[in-house]
């Protein structure tokens, strides 16, 4: 039998929950910052209170459009060899598009920062892992122009992978190039719409607000239905009420809302029901992503997911530590776990420590291990007259006065790989013998295998007028003025927060 999925939720609670995130979206509603998304709204029904600002959605409307989403849809790789299926029964495991700062032995502090050649070799080491299937821009190369930075990496992304990719939905410039760009990658639009390449990032800024930038890309990313995560980063605390009932009733309506507008963007947009909330630290009011809390959370996000017959995002493999010890390990395995037994369909974060800010590659490697291993759990134990294997027990503890085990078996032989996880990086060897191999930790021993995949990486053979073309692209993102951006996206300051980041993108941001 396989390994219950975990719960902390009943079905009248689930209800609960959804009733309260429903008033609070017909009676509160959500702050909206454009005001053409304000006016969609508005044509499909919802109201706008003129006290505070805020689009008020009918229930009526969220239950019309909740309806069209998909229930499973395909990712699938840029020449489209490589390609797997999200729906709402299964777990698929990915990273995270967040760090701005990597892993470097050779620093006093151990951190340096991002830049391209980090972008380009977390890339290739997604590529080669089993069990993570996707990356998400997961380093941000820092010697680039910022506002050409989607551009450079979705150039490197056809260059070095087989597996999709994604971005924040970082306006409408940023996700028309992203779709621009791929689009000429994989032979035009009809095709980047049937069989879709990238996951975009919508994260709604707790409480109840869908900022403008955001809504921005959301738009492009719905209109070639490439499958968008719809994710709050709430602060229990901080950002929403520190009861997780309560916020995962705000954080249920930001999602909630969010969906809407995509399926009033364009009907049957595939998206993800996601979340990345967690505790806040009521000692120093950051966050807690590697606290129990957050397994709570993504627990009760899971199940209600499954209650709206929508696939899930989920963080896993989240720590908040600063460097390798004991704390990261069982922070990150129990978040891992936590998620992947709670349901969770998409569960990011893979390769990150230090809030999902540092990128390892040594982490990659890693994790892809420990997701092995959680897949392993999940599968439980299967019980039948052949694994009980009766007279196998019996044969075998009559021969034993003869000194007879089970290792040479047949039953044994059968069944040894199907029954048992073989780690890669886990050593259960004698001390003597690890002492003669190094006696490396298991750091060093991903730190050998990151070293000996990248200088062994063959990368997927990119046409070169494909390439000519994108690189053309680039040179085009490159020439652009602030002006230019402040125009595109209907924001007249300046300067452009974009939201997610922490960035403000000014004049100097374009040199």
């Amino acid at each position: 039998m396989k390994i219950k999925q975990v719960e902390v939720l009943s079905k009248d609670e689930i209800e609960a929950i959804n009733s309260a995130s429903l008033n609070l979206l017909s009676t509160l509603g959500l702050k909206i910052d454009s005001e053409d998304v304000k006016k969609l709204f508005i044509e499909n029904g919802a109201e706008i209170d003129n006290e505070t600002n805020f689009i008020k959605l009918p229930e009526s409307l969220v239950k019309e459009q909740m309806k069209k989403v998909p229930s499973s849809f395909k990712l699938h790789g840029p020449d489209g060899s490589f390609n797997f299926e999200v729906n709402t029964t299964s777990t698929k495991f990915a990273t995270i598009g967040t760090p701005v700062k990597i892993y470097d032995p050779s620093r006093k502090s151990n951190v340096r920062k991002t830049v391209m050649a980090d972008t380009i070799k977390q890339i290739r080491m997604v590529d080669s892992l089993k069990h993570i299937l996707c990356s998400h821009v997961d380093v941000w190369p820092g010697d680039v122009k910022f506002t050409a930075l989607h551009a450079h990496c979705i150039y490197q992304w056809a260059k070095n992978t087989r597996k999709p990719y994604g971005l924040g939905c970082f306006g409408k410039v940023a996700s028309q190039d992203m779709m621009n760009m791929v689009s000429i990658v994989v032979g035009g639009e009809e095709e980047l719409i049937k069989n879709p390449r990238l996951v975009g990032f919508v994260n709604p800024t707790s409480p109840l607000h869908l900022p403008h930038i955001m809504t921005n890309g959301y738009e492009i990313f719905a209109k070639y239905k490439q499958p968008t995560i719809i994710a709050p980063e709430a602060l229990a605390g901080i950002s929403a009420p520190v009861t997780l009932a309560g916020l995962l009733t705000q954080t249920n309506a930001e999602v909630i809302g969010g969906i809407v507008l995509g399926q009033l963007f364009n009907p049957g947009a595939p998206v993800f029901f996601g979340t990345v909330s967690c505790c806040g630290d009521m000692r120093t009011g950051n966050s807690a992503l590697g606290s129990i809390e957050t397994g709570l959370i993504t627990t009760g996000m899971a199940q209600l997911a499954r209650y709206y017959n929508i696939p899930s995002r989920g963080p896993g493999g989240i720590t908040d530590s600063k460097c390798f010890d004991v704390q990261n390990g069982f922070e990150r395995y129990q978040t891992l776990l936590f998620a992947a037994q709670a349901g969770i369909n998409y569960i990011t974060c893979a390769g990150t420590y230090e809030e999902t800010l540092v990128e390892a590659l040594e982490l990659l490697v890693i994790d892809d291990e420990l997701v092995g291993i959680v897949k392993r759990a999940l599968e439980g134990v299967t019980v039948n007259e052949e694994t009980i294997g009766l007279d196998l027990i019996k044969k075998v503890a009559i021969a034993n006065k003869t000194g007879s085990n089970f290792l040479g078996e047949s039953h044994t032989r059968k069944f040894m790989k199907k029954e048992l996880y073989l780690p890669k990086l886990i050593n259960r060897d004698r001390r003597s013998s690890w002492v003669k191999k190094g006696s490396k930790d298991i750091i060093g021993v991903a730190s050998d295998i990151v070293e000996k995949t990248l200088k062994e990486y063959s990368p997927p053979d990119l046409d070169k007028d494909i390439e000519k073309k994108l690189l053309d692209y680039i040179k085009e993102v490159e020439s652009r003025s602030l002006d230019f951006f402040r125009e595109a996206e209907g924001i007249y300051t300046k300067s452009i927060s974009m939201i997610g980041t922490g960035v403000e993108l000014k004049e100097d941001d374009l040199k």
